[in-house]
C-alpha cells in the first residue's frame, strides 16, 4: 500500500471498530435475544459470546499488504462470533476452495482479499435475523437497519482507500435479499445513495449468490459462455445481477 492508501485504510479501520463499540452500548438485550434464537434451533448448541462482531482480520494487515478484492457476505454465524473473523465456517472454506481452484485470478483468498458483511450483527443464519428484530421490537429493527447503512458506507470507504492505486473490485455475494422487502434492504438502499455519488467506483461492484452450497461456482458453472474464462464470466454475471438488484 502507499502511504496515502495505508493512513486511509487505518481511519477506516479505526471507524469500524469504534462504530462496533458505539453500536454494542445502545443494542440492550441483544445478546439474550440472540440466545434465545440459539437455543430453540435444532441445530448444535453454543453460548453467543459476541453479539456484534468486528473482523479481526483487519487488524493483521500492515502496510505491505496487497489487498485485491473486497468481498462483502451477509453477517456473522457461529465460527465467526467465536472467533471474531468473517467467512471462516462452512461458506468461507467453500470460498477459499474456489479461489484456490480458479488461479487465473491470481487471488489468496486469506492473503488479498478484505471481508465485510452487510451488518455486524450475529444470528446462527442469516434468515434468523427477522426473527431476532421481530422479537426486539421496532427499536431493534431500526437500529439493526442503521448497523447496515454503517456497513454500506464502511465498504465505500475502504474501497476509496485502496482505489488510490487502481480500480478494486468488490463482490457482494448473496444479493436475494438485498431486494426490495428483504433482509437487506436498507443496505441496498444505503448503497443506492452512496454510489450514486462515485460512479466510477460502482461500476467496480459486482453481485454474485452466495458461497454456502456452493451456489456461486454452480451458478458461475451454469452462466459461463463456452470459449469464456473465469474472469470474463465473473464480470459479466456480476454486471448482470448489480444492475438487476441496484440499478446501476
Amino acid at each position: 500500500m502507499t502511504k496515502t492508501a495505508w493512513a486511509a485504510f487505518s481511519a477506516a479501520r479505526e471507524r469500524y471498530r469504534g462504530g462496533l463499540e458505539q453500536f454494542s452500548r445502545v443494542f440492550c438485550g441483544l445478546k439474550a435475544l440472540q440466545q434465545e434464537l440459539v437455543d430453540r434451533r435444532s441445530g448444535p448448541a453454543y453460548t453467543v459470546r459476541a453479539s456484534l462482531v468486528y473482523n479481526q482480520a483487519l487488524d493483521d494487515l500492515g502496510p505491505a499488504a496487497e489487498i485485491r478484492l473486497i468481498l462483502v457476505g451477509d453477517n456473522p454465524g457461529r465460527r465467526e462470533q467465536e472467533t471474531g473473523r468473517y467467512l471462516v465456517g462452512p461458506s468461507g472454506k467453500i470460498a477459499e476452495g474456489f479461489f484456490r481452484a480458479a488461479a487465473e485470478l491470481g487471488i489468496d483468498f486469506r492473503k488479498n482479499v478484505l471481508i465485510l458483511n452487510k451488518t455486524p450483527i450475529h444470528t446462527p443464519r442469516t434468515a434468523e435475523l427477522k426473527e431476532l428484530c421481530r422479537r426486539g421490537g421496532p427499536e431493534l429493527a431500526g437500529r439493526a437497519a442503521e448497523t447496515q447503512r454503517f456497513m454500506a458506507s464502511l465498504l465505500l470507504e475502504f474501497q476509496r482507500a485502496f482505489s488510490a492505486s487502481g480500480p478494486l473490485p468488490v463482490w457482494i455475494t448473496g444479493y436475494s435479499e438485498m431486494k426490495e422487502g428483504g433482509i437487506f434492504g436498507a443496505y441496498t438502499e444505503a448503497l443506492g445513495k452512496l454510489y450514486a455519488a462515485e460512479p466510477s467506483l460502482g461500476e467496480q461492484v459486482f453481485l454474485y449468490r452466495h458461497f454456502s452450497m456452493n451456489q456461486f461456482s454452480t451458478d458461475l458453472r451454469r452462466q459461463t459462455m463456452e470459449g469464456e474464462g473465469v474472469q470474463a464470466a465473473l464480470d459479466r454475471i456480476g454486471r448482470s445481477y448489480r444492475r438487476r438488484i441496484l440499478g446501476w
